[in-house]
């Protein structure tokens, strides 16, 4: 699976409150993603706080994989891709 961000809200103290996320699984030619947000409560007095202007992709990809179940959404994401390898639905017209 890989995160990325794709675009973050923050107060005016330059706390992260919202960040939208999107991350994509492929298997072969088939690629399955999912979009979502997180919310959080910025308290610059907390150890280990980080200010908007210093971070990284790579710190917000970690808060966000920390509150969001990733079993769960790897497994949403195997099924999709499960599908679009076998699909159980088939599109068209008889025409």
């Amino acid at each position: 699976m890989n995160f990325s961000i794709q675009q973050l809200e923050r107060n005016t103290d330059d706390g992260v409150v919202v960040a939208h996320w999107r991350v994509n699984k492929t298997s072969g030619e088939n690629t399955a993603s999912s979009y979502g947000t997180v919310s959080f409560t910025p308290d610059s007095t907390a150890e280990g706080y980080v200010a908007y202007g210093s971070l990284t992709e790579a710190n917000v990809i970690a808060w966000v994989q920390d509150a969001v179940d990733t079993e769960a959404l790897e497994a949403s994401l195997d099924a999709d891709l499960a599908e679009q390898a076998s699909p159980t639905i088939l599109t068209g017209t008889p025409w």
